[in-house]
């Protein structure tokens, strides 16, 4: 058998869950295994898959997911001062995350050495320092003063430059292929107005009825790009 273990600090336990929620489907179709390790300092996952078996690839996605969306949240969470409520803090950092994601993305892979073990900690702190200046870049160049009116002119602006369609079933976001996504939960709890704004949507599709607060806001920031059937 072929092992894989990818460990991070004991408080971002819930992104090793995440990578063990996002691969262990098909790691049981190819005959493997997966076990959650919790210390007293840190939290690991480990899989098993026999010899050959194709692993490797998804977890380094699902690595660099967790630091393109996850770390990145933190960062921003920690350094932005803006002048908006803590709701709509969180959707603008979903929507600085989205908007460069992948490109953050490529950059952390193009950094990942192909190893049998990964400390998320580790890659982020110790070859991810250019990334984390690029983030300071963005941070610095959102002023103090950015309110509520700056974030709905700045999404609009996001969603008018993207082509990317999404579908909506009550509190469910799919992406065009009818996958689920559940990237939000990066972000501390997953909630559908959050996974939108991840998703960098330029149209949402509604597919049935949308609860008032969650059409109130597709009305405020996708206007015509938000579709009801």
């Amino acid at each position: 058998m072929d092992e894989i273990l990818i460990g991070d600090r004991k408080e971002h336990g819930s992104f090793i869950t995440y990578i063990y929620n996002a691969l262990m489907e098909g790691v049981l179709k190819q005959g493997g295994s997966g076990k959650l390790l919790f210390g007293e300092e840190r939290t690991a996952l480990r899989f098993a898959v026999p010899k050959g078996a194709k692993l490797a690839d998804g977890v380094r996605a699902a690595v660099a997911e967790v630091i393109g969306i996850g770390y990145k949240y933190e960062f921003l969470q920690a350094r932005l001062g803006v002048s908006l409520s803590a709701r709509e803090k969180k959707l603008l950092c979903a929507s600085l995350i989205a908007a460069d994601f992948e490109s953050d993305r490529a950059y952390i892979l193009r950094k990942m050495r192909r190893t049998e073990e990964y400390a998320l900690d580790g890659l982020y702190s110790f070859r991810l320092a250019p990334l984390r200046e690029k983030w300071t870049r963005i941070v610095e160049y959102i002023p103090a003063g950015f309110g509520s009116e700056d974030f709905r002119k700045f999404c609009e602006f996001l969603v008018g430059e993207s082509k990317n369609k999404i579908y909506l079933k009550g509190s469910a976001v799919f992406g065009e292929n009818f996958t689920p996504l559940k990237r939000s939960v990066l972000l501390g709890e997953e909630d559908a107005e959050t996974e939108i704004l991840l998703s960098d949507a330029g149209f949402v599709y509604c597919l049935g009825d949308v609860e008032d607060s969650l059409g109130d806001f597709l009305q405020k920031y996708f206007a015509e790009r938000a579709i009801f059937s």
